[in-house]
């Protein structure tokens, strides 16, 4: 079951679980629209792999232990541990290779 990060890992903005700017990779490495579109170009500065808009979890419990009151997000916020430049320079260097051939 993916974690529902609370934030983008880049710009540390708010992205809660219904949140329709969050970004996700393989590895559930979080991120918001504006960093992924801008900063990262598509890049997970992590893994290398590419981004995919984040499932939002259901409100309403329609089946049975199904939804955001049983399973809620996590609220332990992750940050990179690259800086701006570090970010930048990474992704350009294979951006140009498509997600699935990195």
């Amino acid at each position: 079951m993916l974690n529902l990060h609370p934030n983008c890992e880049c710009c540390d903005k708010d992205l809660p679980y219904d949140s329709t700017e969050a970004n996700i990779c393989t590895y559930e490495c979080t991120f918001c629209t504006d960093c992924v579109e801008g900063i990262l170009q598509n890049v997970c500065p992590n893994c290398g792999g590419g981004f995919v808009p984040r499932p939002i979890r259901p409100k309403t419990e329609h089946r049975p232990g199904v939804s955001i009151t049983h399973h809620p997000a996590s609220t332990i916020r992750i940050n990179t541990n690259y800086n701006r430049g570090e970010l930048s320079e990474f992704c350009e260097s294979i951006k140009a290779i498509a997600p699935e051939n990195r």
